[in-house]
């Protein structure tokens, strides 16, 4: 993760979401036999069954320190907490100037999903009545891979454009550098690209099913089937909700996102300190991602930051460890030649 005066809100969030792992994160041969096999996708070497958004923008700052934030994960900072904390009472604060929260029991992983995805149904009425939404799930498939997210605000704006607005909080009252910044906007185009395709009826019940094995036969809970029928949804089974999904999905009317935004706003204090409409250009968008997930699919190795962003390494909890770190700068000091004496 960056520095802490430069993680967002949102990232905690989804950070914080349980992971479906059934196996230990760093897999090992029972066997102990030593033999030579071909090394496991880290996909499967983390027993990941999706990826979430923010993975693939962290992977922007520094994709090294990503996966070790897989492979050895550590809590933040004293510091580094209490800002988190704030943040999250912050974005907390404003969803609850939509809609309630209710605590539904889950006995299943289809449960915990089906939660998601009645979340993204009742939002899809309330935005066409309300013209206002905030957390709203997303999910899509990116190169065979599941991708899921937050987006933080969709609304529509006075000339009836669709537009996504992310709240960034921030420890210091300026606004961040480009590395950052670079980092933010392809976290929002993400969001509009996974959006865009679900609204276009591509996200299929059998997505579910076949990359994250949830089982469409599963009977639901009782506290979330009557949670179901309150918001207006008559299902059984995690496939019944599954159709409905896809249904909902493909005849909303909704169209794709218009715009991006990003409002940086600093965290003590509240004041605003800017807002960035940001560009989007869906080939850049689809090449980036391509990019990282290739990483994720076992086809390339990990990379680090290059020496112009050697910057970012004083704020990484990981550099002590980090042999990107150490073999670029023995790999400067060889070019530069030993030091001439006085």
């Amino acid at each position: 993760m960056a520095g802490f005066s430069e993680l967002s809100d949102s990232e905690l969030l989804q950070a914080e979401e349980l992971r479906e792992a059934e196996e230990p994160r760093s897999a090992r041969d029972p066997d102990g036999a030593g033999k030579r096999k071909q090394a496991p996708r880290p996909l499967d070497r983390y027993a990941l069954r999706y990826l979430c958004v923010t993975d693939l923008a962290g992977q922007s700052w520094c994709e090294q320190q990503a996966v070790f934030g897989m492979e050895e994960p550590r809590p933040p900072a004293p510091e580094t907490a209490a800002l988190l904390d704030a943040g999250k009472s912050i974005h907390l604060a404003r969803e609850l100037e939509v809609h309630d929260l209710v605590k539904i029991p889950t006995t299943s992983r289809e449960d915990s999903w089906a939660i998601k995805i009645l979340n993204l149904l009742s939002m899809i009425p309330v935005l066409q009545a309300v013209g206002h939404v905030r957390e709203l799930p997303v999910f899509g498939v990116i190169e065979g891979v599941f991708v899921s997210g937050i987006i933080d605000e969709l609304r529509y704006n006075t000339k009836g454009e669709l537009e996504l607005n992310e709240l960034k909080t921030r420890s210091r009252p300026f606004m961040p550098g480009e590395a950052q910044r670079k980092k933010d906007h392809f976290q929002v185009s993400l969001y509009k690209y996974i959006f865009d395709t679900m609204v276009q009826g591509q996200l299929k019940p059998d997505v579910f099913t076949n990359h994250i094995h949830l089982r469409p036969e599963q009977p639901l809970g009782c506290q979330l089937r009557k949670h179901a029928q309150k918001i207006g949804f008559m299902i059984t089974s995690f496939g019944d909700l599954l159709e409905l999904m896809h249904l909902n999905l493909m005849f909303s009317d909704i169209p794709g996102i218009d715009c991006l935004k990003i409002e940086y706003s600093h965290q003590e204090s509240s004041v605003p300190l800017g807002t960035e409409v940001v560009p989007y250009e869906e080939a850049t968008v689809k090449e980036k991602a391509q990019y990282f997930l290739a990483y994720w699919k076992g086809q390339r190795e990990a990379r680090g930051v290059d020496i112009e962003e050697a910057w970012k390494c004083q704020s990484c909890s990981y550099s002590e460890i980090c042999d990107w770190r150490k073999k670029r700068a023995e790999g400067l000091e060889k070019r530069s030649g030993p030091k001439k004496s006085k």
